[in-house]
């Protein structure tokens, strides 16, 4: 548990220092974000269950996930005709501006939400890995500086995919790849209530 805890130190103090991406304008962001729109929404809050929404989850997390997906070899999800030739720039312009906007959030599930709080909140946990407000803050708003993003109001149907996808190897994330360790030791119940938690969280 402590190695796990120095992970995420670790990861933080590198994702701090290791920015290169210009510092990015909203007003210039307005402009570029509209072929964004027709997947994650309007106003940044996507309506789509497969697609996450963007509205406040961290400018700088934004543009490095966009520069990743520059990076792609494939055309997985059609992104990479989307994001081919945009500059550093634009990227750190569309961070801004889906910065900007209000995550306006959906409901959770009754169901489940309640069982995942042993899994966020530290005086609760089980044990088995640490709380997500470690890392992603008390109530899912992210810690912007490290670049871990806002979880609040997020699609809960894209949060159990992502963290199946760590689970697997299929997303990476990070220089010591904290997510990958994680997510490896949730069960398929707690990836449910986890992110029916993080739909309905404000």
């Amino acid at each position: 548990m402590k190695r796990l805890w120095t992970l995420a130190i670790t990861i933080s103090g590198a994702l701090v220092s290791n920015s290169a991406l210009p510092a990015g304008s909203v007003e210039a962001g307005v402009t570029k974000a509209v072929v964004c729109q027709a997947c994650h929404g309007a106003n940044g809050n996507s309506t789509n269950p497969d697609w996450p929404s963007l509205a406040g989850i961290g400018a700088d997390y934004i543009a490095e996930a966009v520069e990743e997906l520059q990076g792609w070899q494939t055309q997985q999800s059609g992104h990479v005709a989307i994001v081919a030739n945009l500059s550093p720039e634009d990227m750190a312009d569309l961070g801004a501006y889906f910065d900007s906007l209000t995550n306006t959030g959906l409901e959770a599930d009754p169901s489940y939400w309640q069982a995942a709080k042993s899994s966020i909140e530290p005086a609760t946990r089980h044990g088995r890995f640490p709380a997500c407000m470690a890392c992603h803050g008390p109530t899912g708003r992210g810690n912007e500086p490290a670049k871990f993003p806002a979880l609040r109001g997020q699609q809960s149907v894209y949060v159990s995919k992502q963290l199946n996808d760590y689970a697997s190897g299929t997303r990476s994330t990070g220089p010591n790849g904290i997510m990958q360790t994680i997510a490896k030791r949730l069960t398929s119940e707690d990836i449910r209530n986890l992110a029916s938690y993080m739909q309905g969280i404000r």
